[in-house]
């Protein structure tokens, strides 16, 4: 038995995940030159504000040690800050700075745009099919209600 590669869906969406990824990099690299990984973590912190590293490599579904080495970078820049929780001292709530959320905003226009033009050349009857497809699958895959919920900064936890 072969394996079609070309039809093989989870083949086809990596696939497909590696250029939507490349192209949109080049949007946020070309003004701040992040990483895949620095722009993962700005870009949740600045939709869902105030959060600790392991929540923003659950909603990003990164490796803790990349999201360890882009809140490095990004504290270095000093794009973000650290906090000490008072409840639990092993853990730090990451918040976004001054200048960190101004980068946030100079990008998020750009991406928008990047996704308005996509969505223009599928076409509005197909980008609503795929929406609808891979909120299908996300549930099928993350459970009912998992994937709504990964997209609006909640994991499951406390």
């Amino acid at each position: 038995m072969n394996l079609d590669l070309e039809n093989f869906l989870p083949y086809r969406l990596h696939r497909i995940a590696g250029v939507l990824s490349n192209r949109a990099r080049d949007v946020y690299r070309r003004k701040h030159r992040l990483t895949v990984p620095e722009w993962r973590v700005l870009a949740t912190l600045g939709q869902f504000g105030r959060l600790t590293a392991s929540r923003i490599g659950r909603h990003s579904a990164m490796h803790k040690t990349k999201v360890s080495r882009a809140v490095a970078a990004l504290e270095e820049r000093r794009w973000l800050v650290r906090e000490t929780n008072e409840t639990d001292r092993r853990e730090e709530f990451l918040t976004l700075t001054k200048s960190g959320r101004s980068a946030y905003e100079e990008i998020v226009p750009d991406l928008a745009g990047f996704e308005t033009a996509l969505k223009e050349r599928l076409g509005e009857a197909s980008s609503r099919d795929l929406l609808a497809g891979l909120e299908k699958l996300e549930a099928v895959l993350l459970g009912p209600g998992r994937a709504s919920n990964a997209r609006q900064g909640r994991t499951g936890e406390g």
